[in-house]
This record gives C-alpha cells, sequence and structure tokens, in this order.
C-alpha cells in the first residue's frame, strides 16, 4: 500500500497554490506536513483525499489511479482542526456513523465501538452528546470516528490546533500509539515544528506551496537539506548569520564572536550559519560554547523557558533557555553558543556541514 503524488500542481486562476510536488507514503508510516499558514498544507491533503482536483499531474493510492475519484468512493477519513460532530448524535452514535452506513451487525458496530472508545478514554461519555463534552474530548471523538472506519488513509489536518496545551501534549503523545499495528498511512499537518518531533515518523517541510524536503523527521531536523527546510522546522525562527572562516577559526563578519572550527571540514571562505534559538543560552551548555554579547530588545517568560530576542553586530538574534532568566530591555546580555549544534550553508543556502 503507497500514497503517490506524481507531477500534481494546483492553479487556482493565475496564482499557484501546489507547485509541482512528488511524493510517495508508504503503508503503516505517519507522515508529518510541517509549514506555516498558507504554505499548502490543506491544499496537499484535499487533493489527496478526493475533496479537490490537481490542475495537473495524478494521485496513487494502492497502484491505481484515483485522481479524479470522489471522497465518498475512497477509503479515507479526515479529521479538522474544528471539533466536528453530530451535535445531536451521542458520543456513540458518532463513533458508530460510518459503520451505520454498511451491512454491519448492530452486536459487531457495539464492539468496535467499545474498543475504540477504551482507546481514546471514552467509554464513560458514550451516551453524552458533544455540547456536553470539553474540548479535548470533542476531538478524541472525530479521532475515534476516523479509526474506526479503517481507512486505508487517515488525514489529520491540525488536529490539535484548538486545544489548550495540556491537551495538545497528551493527544500529540497518544497519537503514534493509536496507529500501531493498523494497516494504513497516516498524514498529520502541523505548523508546530515540536508536533513533529514528538511524533516521529516522516516529515515533508513546505513553503509557499512547495515541497522543500521530505525524509525521516530527525534527519530533516537534524541534517535539513537548505536553510528554508531548517527555518520551516525551527520555532522560535532560526537565527542566521554570515560567516568567514580562515584556517582554524570561524568568525562572525564583523568580528564579534569567534570559535575553533578544527572539528569543521570546511573550506576558508564565506559561509552562513544557522543557530537554532535553543543552541543560544544564559548557561553554557555541551562541551564547545562561546561567549556572544548583545543589547536585549524583548525578554519575555513563557512556562518554564525563557526567550530573549538581542542585537549583536547589527543583527538581531533570539536565544531560548530553560528556566527563568529575566533580563532588561536594554541590558548589554552575556550569553553562549553551543558551537557543537551549528549548521554551516554556503552561499547557496544548501547544508555543507552539521558539526
Amino acid at each position: 500500500m503507497s500514497l503517490e503524488l506524481k507531477n500534481v500542481k494546483k492553479k487556482v486562476g493565475q496564482d499557484t497554490h501546489i507547485h509541482r510536488t512528488d511524493l510517495t507514503f508508504e503503508k503503516n508510516t505517519i507522515n508529518i506536513l510541517l509549514g506555516s499558514t498558507l504554505a499548502g498544507k490543506t491544499t496537499l491533503m484535499q487533493i489527496m483525499a478526493g475533496l479537490d482536483k490537481p490542475t495537473s499531474g495524478e494521485v496513487w493510492f494502492n497502484n491505481k489511479n484515483v485522481t479524479g475519484i470522489a471522497v465518498q468512493k475512497r477509503n479515507v477519513s479526515m479529521v479538522y482542526q474544528e471539533f466536528i460532530n453530530y451535535p445531536n448524535f451521542t458520543v456513540f452514535d458518532n463513533i458508530a456513523s460510518p459503520l451505520k452506513i454498511t451491512k454491519i451487525k448492530s452486536d459487531e458496530i457495539k464492539k468496535k465501538v467499545g474498543q475504540v472508545a477504551e482507546l481514546l478514554k471514552l467509554s464513560g461519555m458514550l451516551d453524552k452528546k458533544p455540547n456536553e463534552l470539553s474540548g479535548g474530548q470533542q476531538q478524541r471523538t472525530a479521532l475515534a470516528r476516523a479509526l474506526i472506519k479503517d481507512s486505508g488513509l487517515i488525514l489529520l489536518d491540525e488536529p490539535l490546533a484548538n486545544l489548550d496545551f495540556k491537551l495538545r501534549e497528551e493527544l500529540r503523545e497518544e497519537l503514534p500509539k493509536l496507529f500501531e499495528n493498523r494497516e494504513c498511512i497516516v498524514v498529520y499537518a502541523t505548523t508546530e515544528p515540536s508536533d513533529a518531533l514528538l511524533i516521529g515518523g516522516n516529515t515533508a517541510t513546505l513553503m509557499e506551496g512547495k515541497v522543500v524536503e521530505y525524509g525521516k523527521t530527525i534527519d530533516v531536523y537534524n541534517k535539513p537539506k537548505n536553510l528554508i527546510s531548517a527555518g520551516v522546522f525551527s520555532d522560535p525562527p532560526i537565527n542566521i548569520s554570515d560567516v568567514k572562516k580562515s584556517g582554524d577559526t570561524f568568525s562572525l563578519l564583523k568580528d564579534s564572536v569567534k570559535w575553533n572550527a578544527k572539528n569543521v571540514n570546511l573550506k576558508d571562505g564565506k559561509y552562513k550559519v544557522g543557530i537554532r534559538p535553543h543552541n543560544i543560552t544564559t548557561y553554557k551548555e555541551g562541551n564547545n560554547s562561546v561567549e556572544i554579547k548583545g543589547k536585549v530588545l524583548i525578554s519575555e517568560l513563557s512556562g518554564s523557558e525563557s526567550l530573549i530576542h538581542f542585537k549583536n553586530a547589527n543583527l538581531n538574534w533570539v536565544s531560548l533557555s530553560n528556566g527563568i532568566h529575566q533580563m532588561n530591555v536594554g541590558q548589554e546580555a552575556k550569553l553562549y553558543m553551543n558551537v557543537d549544534e551549528f549548521m554551516y550553508f554556503d552561499q547557496n543556502n544548501n547544508l555543507v556541514k552539521h558539526v
């Protein structure tokens, strides 16, 4: 079983919403579509589902060309970020609704609903209506309805976006377990890099209707093919600076920061360095930290993390540290960069080295 997009494009009038896309998702995989709002994630999913037709190209599922075949004739389930449930149905009837239009006997339906309800912690709520449930319980109901259908393709379009932080954490940790031992392909769209890292599987980074890169999630994160993919996979935004290498030394072009380059096998010359915010902290981390100073522009606390925007060498930088590290706006800050996590790119923005 596989889902293939072959030379798929989507235009609306003169506007290109999806540039030429070639993707293959294999059976028993979870695949993340990662990109900002309007990157093209929902459009791609609608084409995969049969809710929309590509302007050109083909969609193949299970070695069959399904381009133009309506969603009702496909073995597919889709869950949206809104809690889409039948308001007048009980939780039981909502979950059972895909089975009731088939010829499955009522005893079998009851058994299947019981199994999926237990999996999603809904067993005690089967007699309730959706408006009696919390947001998380409503989304669990929508997920249960998608799971019970035993679809070959399950599409999840930002399913956790409207949930509070605690529920998001809980559900995204559970999602991979829900699809264990199921003969299906899962596609999960999100704007959150943390979703992709926690769920794992494979990730496609998207930017303005283009698939920038596709591969194992951990590989795309650790060794993105270019700066665009690295940027898509970074929240807060990745720090980017021009640097030069001379002998065993790297330095920012203004020479405000220098570090040892013995472990970086690159020719002397100019490069770009990508530094994720959590690799610039208020404390030394790793075996190879270098100091960077800057004027604090913004300092804010987010839960148990401290986010600091500062200026160095006419560039604005972002630091993300664990713990509470409040700084005053305008003060001269001393921070530390973990050189062992730097990514180096050539002048065409392609990755040349990850230490």
